[in-house]
Order: structure tokens, then sequence, then C-alpha cells
């Protein structure tokens, strides 16, 4: 198998490569639908070793230039998750944040913390998955007062992006590592919660490790088209199934038989909106682009509290740059990626949580989402100067 990069130079390739993709039922990386493809968008697509054989002869003949990104996906993959043998797996001193972990050990290290640390750790499920999987999530923050302001976190609502739950599970590493000494994590921990929810995705995610390391979608079957799974993304009650999602089960942005028809979707929906009061901030790991997003997604549109919500992404996506000078392009979804629908950001924000953004993580599509472990720590070392950069805005009240 490959992935190879496409940018239609006119509207003529992009009606080309729209239809070639949705004929040949190809791996969309970005954008997540052949539907979002249109002239200028940078396409990047994993084809079947059996496809490339009649699509790239295809695409000569239609003078499309491409670029191979990764030749022989196999063999990258191998080298992405390594050898296993060498892993401390049980103590916690020994867990390695610098590894991709499969959800059994993630789950272990979230008991393992919730003993260890229950000064500032409390482990709790807000829920159970389609295939009946505990969801959890940890409460993290001192005990200081009754009632504190709180920031959601959620990881691996595409069951791919191994990059996201890498980073919630450092940012919990770095919460409990930094307390004592850095002043900002003790202030951010003093005033407020965070709500950290490793994999958003359990069944998927445990899939990508067992069966198809390229699955996005959740679990749940579908009866009639023999297709697994729903876009997690696409199954928020904001808009839903319009623009940017699919009503056919077998396609990669599929909405869903109706909003929060996922018992995922519908247990994190559930709990958001028992605390949205309380919840000021909502921030969504996930991969691969380098954008800072927020609201809205599903229209063309400024939303009310721009200039403050406009300021913390600048501000975060500076901060970030500052450690590796990567840079992120940040702005409202869906100008700076494309329009979607039914997405958990846009949901948070219309449920009243005023700071609501999508990190979209490393890279831009040289290993897309097989990002390398040795990217990890770097990945994870600027994403947390702009979550901190978020939180402190956060707590300084922006009118």
């Amino acid at each position: 198998d490959q992935v190879i990069r496409v940018v239609p130079e006119s509207e003529g390739d992009a009606q080309i490569l729209r239809a070639a993709f949705n004929r040949l039922k190809v791996d969309l990386w970005q954008p997540s639908s052949p539907f979002h493809i249109v002239e200028g968008t940078v396409a990047d697509v994993r084809i079947p070793e059996n496809t490339s054989r009649s699509l790239l002869p295809y695409l000569q003949q239609a003078n499309i230039q491409y670029t191979i990104l990764i030749s022989d996906l196999q063999k990258t993959m191998e080298n992405q998750t390594g050898l296993r043998s060498h892993r401390n797996r049980r103590s916690l001193s020994g867990y390695n944040y610098e590894v991709y972990h499969p959800l059994d050990e993630i789950q272990g290290w979230m008991h393992d913390l919730n003993k260890t640390h229950s000064d500032l750790v409390h482990m709790f499920s807000v829920g159970k998955s389609y295939e009946g999987r505990p969801l959890f999530v940890l409460k993290l923050g001192k005990r200081s007062r009754p009632y504190k302001k709180a920031v959601w976190m959620d990881c691996g609502i595409h069951a791919r992006e191994w990059i996201g739950p890498a980073f919630c599970q450092w940012f919990v590493k770095e919460a409990l590592q930094t307390y004592q000494n850095d002043p900002v994590m003790r202030k951010m921990l003093t005033q407020l919660y965070f709500y950290i929810m490793p994999v958003f995705n359990v069944d998927g995610y445990h899939f990508s490790w067992t069966n198809d390391r390229f699955w996005r979608k959740t679990r749940s079957k579908n009866t009639r088209f023999r297709c697994y799974g729903v876009d997690a993304n696409r199954n928020w009650k904001v808009k839903w199934c319009d623009e940017g999602a699919s009503f056919h089960p077998c396609d990669d942005t599929y909405c869903g038989p109706f909003p929060e028809s996922e018992p995922e979707v519908k247990a994190v929906a559930h709990f958001l909106r028992k605390h949205r009061k309380q919840i000021k901030a909502y921030l969504s790991f996930h991969a691969y682009a380098q954008m800072l997003l927020y609201p809205y997604s599903y229209k063309y549109a400024t939303i009310p509290n721009f200039s403050c919500v406009e300021l913390a992404a600048y501000n975060a996506v500076n901060a970030l740059q500052s450690a590796y000078g990567i840079r992120y392009r940040y702005g409202p979804a869906s100008s700076t990626l494309y329009v979607s629908s039914g997405s958990s950001m846009d949901w948070a924000y219309k449920n009243g949580i005023p700071y609501a953004f999508a990190f979209e993580l490393r890279d831009t599509g040289h290993f897309g989402f097989l990002l390398p472990e040795t990217l990890i720590k770097p990945t994870c070392t600027e994403t947390m100067l702009a979550v901190k950069n978020i939180t402190l805005h956060l707590l300084k009240k922006c009118h």
C-alpha cells in the first residue's frame, strides 16, 4: 500500500479525483471525504497495492500530478511501533510516555494513577461503549474548594489518530510531575478541575491495534449495510448530518442513524450537559494538520465571543511555535479546514461552553497517521505550552 498526495489544479481535476476516489473506495486521509476535494485542496490518499496499479496510470493519463508520501505503508507501520518486548508494562514508574499504548495499558495506567495519586486524581466512568467497555475519565485537580470551573479534554474520537491519546496521557504526567515546583501548573490545578478522557472511541481505538490500523469510526453494527461504525465527530446534535457528513453507513464521515446514536457520544454529551455551568473550556485532540480550530465548523459565521477566542488561539499557537518552530494555522474550523456538521466542538460551544477548540496535531502529511514514536515527545511538549496558554487565558477572563 502507498500514500499519495494530489492537489487538483482546476475544478476539472477535482471532479476527476472525486469520481475516482468515490468509485475505488480508497482510504482518504485528508480531507475526510471526497466531497471536500476542490481546486487547490491538498488530498492525501491511502491506496491499496492492487488499486495503485490502475489509479496511478489513470492520474498520469489525466495529467494530474501526484507525489508519493509513503511508498511502503507496511514497512512504515512496522517501524512506527517497533518491537514491543522492551516494555516495562506493569509499574507506573516504568510507564513510557514516548511510545503508543494499546487500550488495556492506558486503562491500567489510569487505574494505577487513581491509586497512587488520590490527592489529585479521581477516575470515574461516564458510561459504556457499544461493545461494553467502560468510558473512563480522569478528574484532575486539587480539591481546594467546593466549586471550581473546569476544562474538558478528550483524545481519540477518531481511532487511528494515535498521537491524541498519547497527548492526553502526557498532559496528566506533566501535571502530576510539575505540580510541586511549577507555579503555573500549581495555579491551574488549584483553581480548576480538568476532566480528561484519554480515549473517547475505545472500541475503535482497540480495533486500530488489533485489526485495522487506519480505522476511524466507532464499532457499532449497521444491520442493513454490513458496514461498521459511525464517525463520532459527526454524531452530535448540532446541524446533524448536514454539509460535510454522510448518510451512507459505509462512508468514513457517516453521521449515524440519529444524533447521539453512539453510546460514547451520548454518554459524554450527557456528562457535559450536566456540568455545563462548571465547564468553561472544551478541548478535543485530533490529527493531523497542525491546526488549532474553533467554532463554527458547520457554517461560515463569526461566533459572538470571537475576539476572546481568536486572541486565545493566536497566543496558544505562538506559545506552541516557541518550542520547536512548528507552525500551526488557526481560525474557525469551517474556513480553516472545511465545513462539517455534527462536531463535538460546535456542540460544546452551542451548549454554553465559551472556549471550544479542536487541535489537529502533527504532522502535515509526511507521516500522517503514522507519526513515529520519536516525535511523541516534541509534539506533546509543544502542545502542552498551547494548552497551558489557553488555560491561563481562561483564568484571566477575557470580555
